[in-house]
């Protein structure tokens, strides 16, 4: 595997760059989130968003859509959602005699998944397929979906009515939840000027001009492979990801996926920060988005009132960083 240059990486982080900045034209704050999912895109994976409601969750995805030249569609969540109304169904035509595909919206290259937890379980799991393996299947008949492809999902906190939990074998197919938190007061502020002002959300949104296109965005994929990541990298990440199995506190760890995930992630970052390498920090800050939804914690720990972030930040600061 040839690596990177330094010319070629520079170039890769001014191309992250603006895609930064076009989201960060209709979206205010909420930069590491930006980060994030832009570092989730170049990974190939997909991205859990969890928010209440009014916190730019749909804002955003619809950003980074129109800042990729590519296919998007958006799917409402609801109750009486059905599997095929995402993945689509088998119609019979009588004029011809035999039944013709109806494609669903999964059949796209961005998917905005809105307010996923509103539908039950059988409907979510409707995405299964799609997510690992790129394909859809209708009444034994798989069709291979065009790449790029990348799904993302928002949802409301549970603890909210009529929010159903995604099961564990969905939660493990996002390669990372992000949470999104209230803006600060300056953010507050020139979001109520913005959104006062005439202009609508999705007026702005509809302004922004692609900065890269779909093959641009899978050369960008094959090129995040070839960022160096050193053997003790490799260790490091094994000594959190199975740490997480035998914590007091967690019922159950985080699987496999967590670990090839973490390492693509820091691979990103690096490019992120004009590297060809990765450091253990981009590791570091990989930890939380992608472990946090892999980590059920036992009723003790919730009762004391622990959460995922403190199980992992404890992980972090027990585990012994690779020196040079």
């Amino acid at each position: 595997m040839t690596a990177l240059g330094a010319q070629q990486t520079e170039q890769i982080r001014d191309t992250i760059s603006a895609i930064r900045q076009n989201i960060q034209q209709v979206l205010v704050g909420q930069h590491e989130i930006v980060d994030d999912v832009i570092a989730v895109l170049l990974a190939g994976g997909h991205v859990l968003l969890e928010g209440v409601p009014g916190l730019g969750k749909t804002l955003l995805v619809r950003a980074l859509a129109r800042s990729v030249d590519v296919e998007f569609s958006r799917i409402q969540f609801t109750p009486d959602l059905m599997p095929s109304d995402v993945v689509g169904h088998s119609l019979y035509n009588m004029g011809k005699g035999e039944f013709e595909l109806k494609k669903g919206p999964a059949y796209t290259n961005i998917l905005l998944a809105d307010e996923i937890n509103r539908a039950p379980a059988k409907t979510q799991a409707a995405l299964l397929e799609v997510m690992q393996e790129l394909q859809i299947t209708i009444d034994g008949t798989s069709m291979v979906l065009d790449a790029p492809f990348m799904v993302m999902a928002t949802q409301n906190p549970l603890d909210q009515e009529g929010t159903y939990p995604l099961p564990e074998a969905e939660l493990d197919r996002f390669m990372v939840k992000l949470k999104l938190g209230y803006p600060s007061l300056e953010q507050e502020l020139k979001l109520l000027l913005l959104n006062t002002g005439g202009e609508s959300n999705e007026a702005q949104v509809s302004t922004l001009q692609p900065v890269i296109n779909g093959t641009q965005l899978m050369q960008l994929r094959t090129l995040a492979t070839k960022v160096l990541v050193d053997d003790k990298l490799y260790r490091y990440v094994l000594d959190i990801v199975r740490k997480t199995r035998s914590w007091p506190g967690v019922l159950h760890g985080a699987g496999v996926r967590a670990s090839i995930n973490m390492i693509k992630l820091a691979k990103v970052r690096a490019l992120m920060n004009g590297r060809e390498f990765v450091i253990p920090d981009d590791i570091k800050l990989s930890a939380k988005p992608i472990l946090r939804h892999r980590i059920i914690l036992s009723a003790e720990a919730e009762l004391e009132g622990t959460n995922e972030d403190d199980i992992i930040s404890a992980i972090l600061m027990k585990t012994e960083v690779p020196r040079e």
